[in-house]
């Protein structure tokens, strides 16, 4: 499509001007620290790369445990990331400074709300439970090799954005351009580590389906290669919206929670934020990464496609309480909040006016790495879910999904 070959177009040329900054910032950073005291590298640099190394090395042994002990750690994730999030805000708030306060704050208040979600939720803990050990119990092969790759990758170029991160920081009396450089290179970093998740994501989730829906066995590297040289710009393209519409899918859900009824203005405004979710899931949605990978799809194109199967089959109610996606979300808020804690409390410890972005920076990391390290069992359940709404009679499938549409049913009658 044309705009996959745009995406494409930009998303090559985003890597290319970023690795342009970074290094020259990063030489800046380096032959700066040398005449100047403003900056230092060595309280700077160890705590932030040695968090980026942690996320990396944690998150990949989670998605080992979740691939060993999924019922475990759909549990364990929903404890960890709301008491992660709030010794992550306790340590801001013990930083001291107005910024770290702030943070401090929204850090406590995101705990409060996982936590109440968590309470929320846990009646359908046992089909998300089901469904996620039912969709990875044959993996495509070498998944976990391929999981690990694409680990190294997010460490090896996280570490290389850091690089760029403190060379922006070494700029003296230039706040706003320094703060500009590092949004520039934060936002490239959020939509790169997107790109690797979506890459595996449309990798494994294509082979998964070939196997439930044909009983085919694929080369998960044939189906690598495809992607990266035919799918570049439909999955970056991809990589910027799914965000950006999840976001204000759960923004429109909330407020229809907290205000549906309390006024007719309100009311109104609730409709209109559902209405305008309901078009634009429909338009960009994770599933779609699935037909993205097996029909070579355009995104948008492939997100409508899969969401009318899903109507046609009767899930779509299903999807929508689907906690595959709040699972993975919660376990890349456990490791952003793990990595914070990593460089915060050493920042605090040899610098600690460096504590607050340090954290700030580290808690991003941490999160897109164990986004990166849950991508393959997302795109399982993806492929599962796909699958079973495109042929619902297969022997491939249990009873898993069909129980849990008869107990739909019985709630809602």
């Amino acid at each position: 499509t044309l705009a996959g070959k745009v995406f494409k177009i930009l998303f090559y040329l985003n890597l290319l001007l970023i690795a342009a900054l970074v290094i020259s910032l990063t030489i800046y950073g380096l032959v700066y620290a040398f005449h100047n005291h403003h900056f230092h590298p060595k309280q700077w640099y160890p705590p932030l790369l040695i968090a980026t190394l942690c996320g990396g090395i944690v998150g990949f042994t989670w998605q080992w445990i979740t691939a060993r002990t999924p019922t475990k750690a759909i549990r364990a994730a929903f404890c960890l990331s709301p008491f992660l999030s709030c010794a992550m805000g306790v340590m801001f708030v013990y930083i001291g400074s107005a910024p770290s306060l702030a943070v401090g704050i929204v850090a406590l208040v995101s705990a409060l709300i996982q936590s109440l979600y968590g309470c929320w939720v846990s009646p359908r803990f046992d089909y998300a439970k089901r469904i996620l050990s039912v969709s990875i119990a044959d993996p495509p092969a070498k998944s976990m090799r391929w999981a690990f790759y694409s680990t190294l990758i997010g460490v090896l170029y996280c570490c290389f954005l850091v690089c760029g991160i403190g060379g922006a920081r070494a700029i003296e009396n230039r706040t706003m351009l320094t703060a500009l450089l590092i949004l520039v290179i934060l936002l490239s970093l959020g939509w790169t580590m997107q790109f690797l998740k979506n890459v595996l994501q449309v990798t494994i989730s294509r082979v998964k389906y070939m196997h439930l829906f044909g009983g085919e066995i694929m080369d998960t590297r044939v189906a690598l290669h495809d992607t990266v040289n035919y799918q570049t710009g439909s999955v970056s393209l991809g990589s910027i919206l799914v965000p950006f519409i999840s976001l204000f899918r759960g923004f429109a859900r909330s407020t229809s929670l907290i205000g549906g009824d309390n006024g007719e203005v309100m009311f109104s405004c609730v409709s209109c934020y559902m209405g305008i979710a309901s078009l634009l899931v429909t338009r960009g949605n994770r599933w779609g990464f699935v037909h993205v990978g097996v029909y070579t799809k355009g995104f948008v194109q492939a997100s409508s496609d899969t969401w009318d199967i899903f109507n046609r089959a009767g899930l779509e109610q299903l999807i929508d309480l689907d906690l595959t996606g709040s699972f993975c979300f919660l376990s890349g808020m456990a490791g952003g909040a793990m990595c914070s804690l990593v460089s915060g409390i050493w920042s605090i410890v040899i610098h600690k006016s460096y504590a607050t972005e340090i954290s700030i920076y580290a808690f991003l990391i941490g999160y897109f790495m164990f986004r990166l390290a849950m991508s393959w069992p997302q795109a399982c359940v993806s492929a599962y879910y796909v699958a079973y709404a495109e042929n619902p009679q297969s022997t491939q499938f249990d009873c898993t999904i069909p129980v849990r549409l008869e107990q739909l049913q019985r709630y809602q009658a």
